[in-house]
This record gives structure tokens, sequence and C-alpha cells, in this order.
């Protein structure tokens, strides 16, 4: 199966990826990271990770990749914005990356193993290119563990449906809780796991969180996979998008994303 990115990148997505910085995605990564290292960011959509990488790597060189191109543009805009002159984009496939064996020091992937059809191999692939001696970071949410309060019924009809569209589409929604197992399945014997978690809970924050989703849920690609895979029609999106928007109007809403991560030592 060809790789169905769930989201797309839709604005309403990007808002979301361009909000992401290393110190609050790669906290687990950094402590291993120094000056002279060469990183490949796998999966690197809008680059702002990509970028902080590069800024703490000053006498290395950090690569960006990802499947879409159209993505790329804003990637580059950012590391020009920031002055960076040791980082560069490019598009390719996690599945089959154009690097030589041990091309990198550090080969690190954000919330990208939850949408690929063969996680084992991309891990597999992500140790090729990764010297002896690296690391291969690796970092996804897990939906299922995700809680929120106050109830909102409409949200636990969000979750089971995007479980539905992501595994149809070829991902694994749970994908933090099982990094371990698969890479332990793709041959690392020395592997760090650990979890980290995302909170959203001043009034800013939940309009941001609430509002992208409910834009999301009706707007990006994953609205046109739920409708065109028979998952759903445009009438329970529209309650679903609702129900992020009551819950975002919520004075007490509280709502925790659990991310499984790992230190993988080649």
């Amino acid at each position: 199966m060809e790789p169905v990115y769930t989201h797309g990148h839709h604005e309403s997505v990007l808002r979301s990826h361009s909000r992401r910085t290393a110190a609050d995605s790669a906290a687990y990564l950094l402590p291993a990271l120094r000056p002279h290292h060469e990183i490949l960011d796998v999966g690197c959509g809008p680059g702002t990770i990509t970028a902080d990488l590069a800024a703490l790597v000053p006498q290395g060189r950090v690569t960006g990749l990802d499947a879409a191109a159209e993505v790329l543009d804003r990637a580059r805009t950012v590391a020009h914005e920031r002055g960076l002159g040791n980082v560069e984009f490019t598009t390719g496939d996690i599945h089959a990356l154009d690097f030589p064996d041990g091309s990198f020091d550090v080969v690190h992937a954000h919330q990208v193993l939850q949408h690929v059809p063969d996680p084992v191999g991309a891990l597999r692939e992500m140790r090729r290119v990764c010297r002896p001696g690296g690391v291969v970071a690796v970092r996804d949410a897990d939906y299922a563990a995700m809680t929120w309060y106050p109830h909102i019924p409409g949200l636990d009809d969000w979750r089971e449906l995007y479980g539905r569209v992501a595994r149809a589409a070829g991902g694994e929604p749970d994908a933090g809780r099982r990094l371990l197992s698969w890479a332990r399945a793709a041959g690392f014997t020395d592997v760090t796991a650990s979890a980290g978690t995302w909170c959203y809970a001043t009034p800013e924050d939940r309009a941001w969180w609430s509002g992208l989703w409910a834009e999301r849920t009706v707007a990006s690609s994953y609205a046109a996979l739920a409708v065109d895979g028979g998952h759903t029609d445009r009438a329970g999106l529209e309650a679903v998008a609702e129900a992020w928007r009551e819950w975002g109007r919520q004075e007490d809403g509280w709502f925790a994303v659990l991310n499984g991560e790992l230190l993988c030592h080649a």
C-alpha cells in the first residue's frame, strides 16, 4: 500500500505543525546532539523543528526530507528567515531513503511512523542511513491515550472516526505505544523509551487546538478520506467539528496528548 498522509497539508494542518519546536517536540533527543552532528529530519513538514535542530548543530548540517514537495517551500522560507546556512530540504520516501549507508549521525522522525504502512521497514531504512554509534529518534502520538475534560460525546465520535479513517489509509493512530515493539522488530537492541505530553488548557491554547481541529475535520484531506471512504458524511463531519468548538468554549477545558518516544542507538 502506498503511504497516504491522512491530514494532508491544508492550512489548518500547517498551523499546527508550524507551531512545533525542537523544545516541545524533540526534548528527549536534544541532550544527544553535538555541534558537529549531521542530521536527517524525515517528514519535516514546514520545517520549524528542522530549523531548530540546525541551530543546535552549527558546525554540522541538517537535511529536511518530506514526501510532499509543496510543503518544502514553507520550510525553506523558515530556514531563510532564521538565517540558517546549514540546512537543506529535499523530497523522498522514508521506505527508500536516497542516501548511502551511514550518512547521518542522527535520523529523526516526528509524528511520521503513525502514517506509514510499514513502520518496521521505515525504521530499518532509518537505521541503514545512520552511522554506527549514531541514533535514530522517533516520536509519535497515541490517539487512544489522548484524554480531555469535560466529557464532550462528539469528541468520542471524533476519535473513533479518526481511527477508522487513519487505519483505512494504512496508518496506525495508536503508534506511540507500539514504537518500542516496532524498533525491536527492526533489529534495534539498544533502545531508550520514554513518553512526552502536550497539554492544552489555557484560553489561548483551547481556542487554537479546538479551532484547528474543527477546521481540519471539514476542510482538510482527512475530510475527503472520511467521506469518500464511506466512514461518515458531511453532516457527520460538521457534528464532530461542532464538538471541537463546544470543547473550546469550556472555561475548564483541558486536553492532553501522550506521545511515545524512542532513542534507538545504532
